[in-house]
């Protein structure tokens, strides 16, 4: 395996460990699926902070489950550790007898392993062969994208998954050069990218490769895809009070998360009627408004997490939600009894006043 490359901080790791910890800290075992192991840092603190939870780690990376398993070993007894993707989670889950978990977390985009060894081909200010693949055993390479796509499909993958706005410049500018010669370097690549980009855009948001690279990644390795697969089967498998946490580093990961959880924390009812029907109400609340931000002292100690997006949620009973509402929201009536002659009713008193009760709104 060799001496680990690379440095690892895991990101936004305290809150990530608060978010998580209702949801193991629950009988004798709990289930936690980390769906981006990486290079273990989360998976391990979860396993020091919870010594009744069993791990099941997944990563595509080869390398990053070799590094994982050796930093776990302590833990052996309680890891499972899967070469998988991410929305394979229920294959996994189905094969290793876990029908279902109580914790997920998903720290998305490049790993620090991917993005510091030059020669994975995933930074843009290194020089490396074109590869940006996280799963090195299988799939098409950067360098096959870049120089069999035409010119439309290129281009759509730069501003789709790049939101590259002079993406049919460099797509031209790719498709002049492999005439010449076939493109094989990231620095050579870089390098083009950096040429098709006008000198007032090159001044400001940094690095001009940089979104193009982040494109040929995401099309590289179908992450798009499979998140998009991957959140809502992660949701199902959710006990009740389970929690999902979901860490993001580009718009396009965030909106796919936002829309997941989005979907389970509303009601599917008809918003016209009063009650809400049973088996319509929401599945999940969410643990934050909106998304959460690193702080300054987090980007301090950790520049990567300076575009980390977060966002939690908790699996709900939705039957019980909905009784607990009704409880709140129904009114309380207030039921005059009557003096009606003849009915054999009692005496109302000398005030004539009958008597107040508490109707259907009583809590007991």
């Amino acid at each position: 395996m060799g001496e680990l490359r690379g440095t690892h901080v895991p990101v936004l790791l305290e809150r990530c460990l608060e978010l998580l910890a209702p949801a193991l800290d629950r009988g004798d075992r709990t289930i936690h699926v980390d769906a981006t192991l990486g290079l273990a840092g989360h998976a391990e603190a979860v396993l020091q902070r919870h010594p009744r939870t069993v791990l099941i780690g997944l990563d595509r990376d080869t390398e990053a489950l070799a590094h994982a398993r050796v930093r776990l070993a302590r833990f052996a007894d309680r890891v499972h550790l899967e070469h998988a993707v991410y929305d394979e989670l229920p294959e996994v889950l189905a094969r290793l007898g876990y029908p279902a978990i109580d914790g997920v977390l998903f720290d998305l985009g490049v790993s620090s392993l991917q993005l510091d060894a030059p020669d994975r081909g995933f930074a843009y200010a290194q020089d490396a062969p074109l590869d940006m693949r996280m799963d090195q055993t299988r799939g098409v390479t950067a360098e096959e994208v870049v120089n069999t796509y035409s010119h439309p499909d290129l281009a759509r993958v730069l501003r789709v998954y790049g939101e590259e706005k002079f993406a049919p410049r460099i797509a031209s500018a790719i498709l002049r050069e492999r005439e010449r010669a076939r493109i094989t370097s990231s620095a050579r690549l870089a390098e083009l990218v950096r040429e098709s980009i006008p000198a007032p855009a090159r001044r400001t948001g940094g690095h001009p490769a940089k979104r193009t690279f982040q494109a040929l990644r995401i099309e590289v390795n179908r992450e798009l895809a499979a998140l998009e697969t991957a959140l809502p089967a992660a949701l199902d498998k959710l006990t009740v009070g389970g929690r999902m946490v979901v860490l993001s580093y580009h718009s396009l990961e965030d909106r796919l998360t936002k829309a997941a959880l989005t979907d389970r924390v509303r009601s599917k009812g008809p918003v016209d009627l009063p009650v809400e029907l049973p088996g319509s109400g929401p599945t999940f609340r969410l643990l934050s408004r909106g998304a959460e931000l690193p702080g300054e002292a987090e980007v301090a100690a950790n520049p990567r997490a300076a575009s980390v997006r977060l966002r939690a949620a908790e699996r709900i009973d939705p039957d019980a939600e909905r009784q607990g509402r009704a409880d709140r929201e129904r009114p309380r009536r207030r039921v005059r009894a009557m003096h009606q002659p003849g009915t054999g009713s009692a005496d109302p008193g000398p005030t004539g006043a009958g008597t107040d009760e508490e109707g259907e709104g009583r809590r007991r």
